[in-house]
Order: structure tokens, then sequence, then C-alpha cells
């Protein structure tokens, strides 16, 4: 899917909603247990009960390979089926792979080749060559680090150089040496609020992958005032407050409800900016 695409679609469903499959077999509705596959039935019925209200998914990969082969079965299974049943959805690996070149290289085929999601999330430390391996698949994203929610992103990320550059800034800058916005996006979590500001000055023109909105507390009226751009040029993520909404067998219904209510919100900061003519 590339950038106009993807565009489109927001505008169509007036949503920059992305809902994070962070499938923890400890947290799914007891009944789904005897199932097969539990994490696959849970993520079916997640998936159709929001599908309407967001343009994209994000499998968090921990959360499948902690539970072995079966657990990468599921993923793989989750893929498939929102490529045969939701083709306009953007699909999300995160992962958070980097490494020298020629393991990148193996990820690269591993996510791009072989289970064929969109986008991957990729970790900047190690520098070019470890990025440009997922770069070589021209209809493929990466979604590089580059300033995270969570608290100790002010280790690395906020550190300053001699001349007051930032290290999140220097990746922004960087980077773009290596891709273009038409095949480069960046993280950045929804706690950071105005920093999205300095975000901006740095890439204007990115789409934003922004964790952190629901469960984590980041306001998503802070993300949409000072992160958007005339092509939206976000995803926000939203994970255990959409898909653990409830956990009994009512599960999906709620998760309906959450991933309408969001979208709704959406809505409303599209039509603010004069992508939508109207609110939905």
């Amino acid at each position: 899917m590339n950038k106009q695409q993807l565009f489109e679609n927001i505008k169509k469903k007036q949503s920059f909603l992305c809902v994070g499959l962070d499938t923890d077999i400890k947290k799914i509705p007891q009944h789904l247990l005897s199932e097969e596959d539990p994490i696959f039935a849970f993520n079916k019925a997640i998936i159709d009960a929001t599908a309407d209200f967001c343009v994209a998914y994000k499998p968090n990969l921990a959360f499948y390979e902690s539970l072995g082969v079966k657990g990468m079965l599921s993923f793989e299974k989750t893929v498939a089926y929102l490529r045969e049943n939701y083709p306009d959805q953007f699909i999300i690996a995160d992962a958070k792979r980097g490494d020298i070149g020629n393991t990148s290289e193996m990820y690269a085929r591993s996510f791009f080749d072989h289970i064929k999601v969109d986008a991957v999330t990729v970790a900047p430390y190690m520098g070019e060559d470890s990025v440009k391996p997922f770069l070589i698949y021209p209809e493929a994203w990466v979604i590089l680090l580059a300033l995270t929610s969570n608290k100790g992103s002010h280790d690395f990320q906020m550190t300053e150089d001699a001349n007051g550059e930032r290290l999140f800034e220097k990746v922004l800058k960087k980077s773009q040496d290596w891709a273009t916005d038409e095949q480069m996006m960046y993280v950045v979590g929804a706690t950071q609020g105005k920093m999205f500001l300095d975000i901006r000055k740095h890439a204007p023109n990115h789409f934003l992958l922004v964790p952190g909105v629901g469960a984590q507390g980041g306001s998503l009226a802070e993300v949409a005032q000072y992160g958007m751009n005339d092509q939206c040029g976000l995803l926000v993520n939203s994970s255990r407050a959409i898909i653990y909404a409830d956990k009994t067998e009512n599960f999906a219904n709620a998760a309906r409800e959450a991933a309408q209510a969001v979208q709704r919100e959406m809505a409303g900061y599209l039509h603010d900016k004069g992508i939508i003519p109207c609110k939905a």
C-alpha cells in the first residue's frame, strides 16, 4: 500500500486508527481457550468487529513469539485473514528489528517475502546498513523508532550533542538520506505532547505511527493538534483500550464500540483540518 492509498483510506473511513493486536493468552476471554487456536479466534473476532473504524492493524510480535511455533502460526494466520478479507487494511509487524546487514536482510525477507505485511518497525541504533535491507522492497515500509512513549525514552533519545541537537532529531535527519516519506514512517509516542512540533520541523510530510493513546494515557487531542499535517500524517495506535474493553463473551461488541468512539473523535479532527468535508 502506497502513501496515497493510505491517505485515501483515511479519508474514506474518516479515521486514522490503528488497532494493536497485542494478544495475550492470559488476558483473552476464558471461553476462547477451548478453541483450536485461541489467539487467532480472538484476533479474528476483534478484526471483524473493528475493521469498519480503523485503517491499520499492528500485531506486536512479542505476544506471538512468546508462544513459540503455535504463536507464530497464529500471527501468520492473522495476517492472511486480513489480506483475504480486509485488503484495504495497512498491516504493521511491530517487531522492532534491526541488526547487521545480512541479518536484517533475513528479517526483511521473513516479513515482506514470506508473511507479506505492509510495514515493520525497525530500531535505528545500528545505523544505515541495518535499515537498508528493509528498504529494497519498493511496496513496503520501514517504521523507524524516533521518539517513543515509554519513560526510558529520555535516557538516550533526548540526549544532546555539543551543538544542542537531540538524538531523536539526528535520527530523523539522517534517516531521510535513506528513504523518502513514500517508504519511511516514524514511531512517535502519544505521551510526547508538544514534542510533535519538533518532530514536524524535521519530518513535516512523513506519516507517524503513534502508540500510547488509551491505556498509556496519551492525548489524542494533543496528537492531532501538534502532529497532524495536510495529509493527516498519523496512524494512532490503540491496543488494550480496544481489544480488552470487555473480557466476557461480549468482548467483540465492546471492542467495536470502543473503536467506533475513537473513530468519531478522529473524524472531528480530520474535519477541523479540512481533510474531510463533514464529521462522521
